[in-house]
């Protein structure tokens, strides 16, 4: 049990503040860098900043659902998106890194409530954990899709990136109703979108 608590701490301490590494190719990296305007390159920068938070809490939001999971296929599941957002960790990270900007600096607290949520939601049993698993990642496709309506036309190298971040998300969604999610009543996912808000807000700035 202690060696399982250590194992989930260092996870946690990799995942908030050392470099993400990833398998596949970075999207976009093959394209040329655009010139952009000094205000787009920072609203580019801002939104892959909410990105890598988003990435940074679905990280979080797995850990704490596996641990209280008990079924190896939903575990497994889990694990997939986990490796997953953890290479979109690794693109935001990157390309915030190109665009001259820096990633959130509250990302410990982000990870922290992320965890204590995905806990919650893992003992309320696995359909439901399913459930918030794929509202989860309804909620950031939309969110994903708000980007790309926003990023500058020209920034192709951050578009390559959101757009196979959404395909991802879309994918995990599909995977959690295939386990057999249960639809979260609407007031959860108001609340979901609520606590989305307040978190893109915060962190576009900070």
């Amino acid at each position: 049990m202690i060696d399982q608590l250590i194992l989930e701490f260092d996870k946690g301490l990799r995942t908030v503040f050392a470099p993400a590494r990833t398998v596949r190719p970075v999207p976009g990296d093959d394209l040329a860098e655009a010139p952009l305007e000094e205000a787009e390159r920072r609203h580019a920068a801002a939104l892959m900043r909410v990105n890598h938070v988003g990435e940074i809490c679905a990280q979080a939001l797995y850990q704490g659902q596996a641990l209280m999971s008990r079924d190896p296929a939903i575990k497994d599941a889990l694990k997939q998106a986990s490796d997953e957002e953890t290479e979109h960790l690794a693109w935001t990270e990157r390309r915030i890194a190109e665009l001259g900007g820096r990633k959130s600096l509250l990302n410990p607290l982000w990870y922290g409530g992320a965890l204590a949520i995905g806990m919650v939601a893992g003992r309320l049993g696995d359909r439901w954990n399913l459930g918030f698993l794929a509202e989860t990642e309804r909620q950031v496709e939309a969110h994903l899709k708000s980007h790309l309506e926003t990023l500058p036309a020209e920034d192709r190298k951050s578009r390559a990136i959101v757009e196979q971040m959404k395909a991802d998300e879309i994918e995990h969604a599909d995977t959690a109703v295939r386990l057999g999610a249960h639809e979260l009543p609407a007031p959860v996912k108001g609340a979901m979108k609520l606590a989305s808000r307040v978190m893109t807000r915060a962190t576009y700035w900070v």
